[in-house]
């Protein structure tokens, strides 16, 4: 099993960070992880497609999460030759997300119709939505959902993907709680959001510190990981996004609270998923 950041940014636009969005790559195939700004290039450049995709996985529905589903939507209709109905698993609301999508798409949809003959099916998804429990097995692949906690943003959910005795958790944007605690039980990696508080809170803008009440920082996402046994942290999301050769900050907050690896996600960055010891 290998973990693909496609994007390691947040909402601001960056040049070198494409919106919130991971790939692991299974046995099954390719599982997506959110959908945020410039998925599909980056997805392009690490060998992987909107046709290619085995199920799309949203953690929540925030926009910098969800801001390229039209276009998966869209390419994977346009390049299939036979209905190819997109799998997607999210918290209550996705329904009405992909119908409001698809509604969006409308005067495009009626534009491809019109004009190729062999095009004689509309886009589609199945979508499922979950809270907690198992939401797919196929073959040596699970996933499996937990609620977390991004209040007030709700409903919000986690995932492990189980990959025989590998395991990867994708945390999506939460703070610490019982349900991401579920999930990274004796993991192998955990994907995780993080903020740096240091460097919010001398800002001192209200929105920006609004950023603080819903998401882990950086030792939180630590402290998580040191408690459930992770091998392997992967820092994402980053917020605010670190200037180039202030890495090494972030790891060394991280390595306060635990003594596992700890990564620093960028763009592309591409990680085997290996067993615990």
């Amino acid at each position: 099993m290998q973990t693909i950041v496609l994007g390691s940014g947040n909402p601001l636009p960056d040049p070198e960070r494409a919106g919130p969005s991971t790939l692991v790559r299974t046995e099954l195939g390719d599982l997506l992880f959110d959908c945020g700004r410039g998925v599909l290039m980056r997805a392009a450049a690490a060998g992987s497609s909107a046709g290619a995709l085995r199920g799309l996985f949203l953690t929540h529905l925030h926009s910098d999460h969800t801001t390229d589903l039209n276009d998966i939507i869209t390419s994977r209709w346009v390049t299939s030759f036979q209905p190819h109905p997109l799998p997607v698993f999210g918290p209550l609301g996705s329904i009405a997300l992909l119908q409001a999508t698809e509604a969006m798409l409308e005067v495009d949809v009626g534009y491809r119709l019109a004009h190729h003959a062999d095009l004689q099916w509309r886009p589609s998804a199945d979508v499922t939505e979950c809270e907690r429990g198992l939401v797919v097995e196929e073959g040596s692949v699970r996933v499996t959902a937990a609620p977390t906690d991004h209040a007030p943003v709700r409903p919000t959910v986690g995932y492990r993907i189980d990959e025989g005795e590998t395991s990867v958790v994708i945390a999506g944007d939460t703070v610490p709680c019982p349900g991401l605690d579920e999930l990274c039980a004796g993991a192998d990696m955990l994907v995780h959001t993080v903020v740096r508080r240091d460097l919010i809170e001398p800002i001192g803008l209200a929105r920006l510190l609004d950023v603080l009440d819903y998401h882990s920082s950086v030792e939180d996402a630590a402290r998580t990981a040191a408690r459930n046994d992770i091998d392997t942290l992967l820092l994402t999301h980053l917020v605010p996004a670190p200037q180039p050769g202030t890495e090494d900050e972030w790891v060394a907050l991280a390595q306060e609270h635990f003594s596992g690896r700890v990564v620093v996600a960028k763009d592309l960055l591409s990680l085997e998923v290996t067993r615990s010891a």
